[in-house]
């Protein structure tokens, strides 16, 4: 008997309409198009304005067009989880606000927190309920709307970072489907990415937000450091025991965090850059949502039987890399 692997059966993406240039940021910070774009590759970013609007108004769009696209109906997906640091509140939990929205009443919810790598996260984790036979459609989300934890007078972070989300469907397969995950976490990264206020350490009060404790602070240089080592080494890792070759793996799609990230985890795993999915000129560093806007973009070059590598690294640290076969020709959706 064949075994049981949970696959990828449809995609779907959601960014904001307002886009925030490099030009619109030279006149908030001090800053320019040319620095940005050769430090980060960057050109633009979506940004999610409005009153009340949460991480989970994007989550909405992207699983409505999602049940569409796939004509799935909401009542059969059985377990939501969504991948973010930036939940609309601390409780109740993001993904138990999109399944309400969305009609998937017979769910169960939860969110998981592991910075831009926790759409791989959460993927690997949902893989397991597929793969045990315990459920047959779950739903997958990476959003997150950075802006609301964004410092605008800092441009060493908010250059970077835009908001968006991804979902996709999975379902059970002989075939194809996630083959292999490799996922870590190092808790020394907390010293160099990291949102200090908010928390139970230090609950909001007048001082934490005069302080600015609850945006996003990062110490670029070793996160770089540590980003290109964990990504490279987790490709390698997945290919190695798959006995896989370059030649052997269609695309790779690694989290959108650097242009020179990416280009040195590249480099460093042997890998050539026209076969890396590459759209962060177009939205920035959307943490966990980073993924999956990506393979909505790529949709229709992807082929039934591809092999896929998905790489992320994120605050924590938390890194890692799937492996996985393409289920379906994205051309005939």
């Amino acid at each position: 008997m064949s075994k049981i692997r949970a696959a990828i059966t449809g995609i779907q993406g959601y960014v904001p309409d307002y886009i925030l240039t490099n030009a619109e940021l030279e006149t908030m910070v001090d800053t320019n198009d040319e620095w940005i774009t050769d430090r980060t590759g960057i050109k633009e970013r979506r940004i999610l304005k409005g009153e009340n609007m949460g991480t989970s108004v994007m989550g909405i769009e992207a699983v409505k067009g999602l049940l569409q696209k796939t004509g799935t109906d909401p009542m059969e997906v059985e377990l939501v989880i969504c991948g973010t640091v930036t939940a609309d509140h601390h409780f109740p939990d993001t993904a138990n606000i999109i399944a309400h929205e969305t009609g998937m009443k017979n769910a169960f919810t939860f969110d998981l927190s592991a910075a831009c790598s926790g759409f791989l996260f959460s993927l690997t984790t949902a893989t397991q309920f597929i793969e045990s036979g315990r459920y047959k459609k779950v739903v997958v989300i990476g959003a997150d709307k950075m802006s609301s934890i964004m410092d605008y007078t800092d441009r060493s972070t908010c250059i970077i970072f835009g908001d968006g989300a991804g979902a996709v469907l999975l379902e059970a397969d002989n075939e194809n489907g996630v083959i292999d995950s490799y996922l870590r976490s190092d808790g020394i990264g907390k010293e160099f990415l990291h949102q200090k206020g908010g928390g139970s350490v230090l609950p909001p009060t007048h001082e934490t937000v005069d302080n600015k404790d609850h945006y996003i602070f990062q110490n670029g240089r070793p996160v770089f450091k540590h980003a290109v080592k964990g990504m490279s080494a987790a490709i390698k890792e997945v290919m190695n025991r798959n006995s896989l070759t370059a030649d052997d793996i269609a695309w790779v799609v690694p989290h959108q965090a650097n242009i020179r990230i990416i280009e040195s985890v590249a480099k460093m795993a042997d890998f050539p850059m026209e076969r890396v999915m590459v759209n962060i000129h177009k939205y920035g560093n959307t943490t966990a949502g980073t993924i999956p806007l990506c393979l909505w973009e790529w949709e229709n070059q992807l082929k039934k039987g591809d092999n896929l590598i998905l790489t992320a690294f994120g605050g924590g640290f938390t890194w890692g890399a799937i492996y996985l076969k393409w289920a379906y020709d994205g051309k005939d959706v």
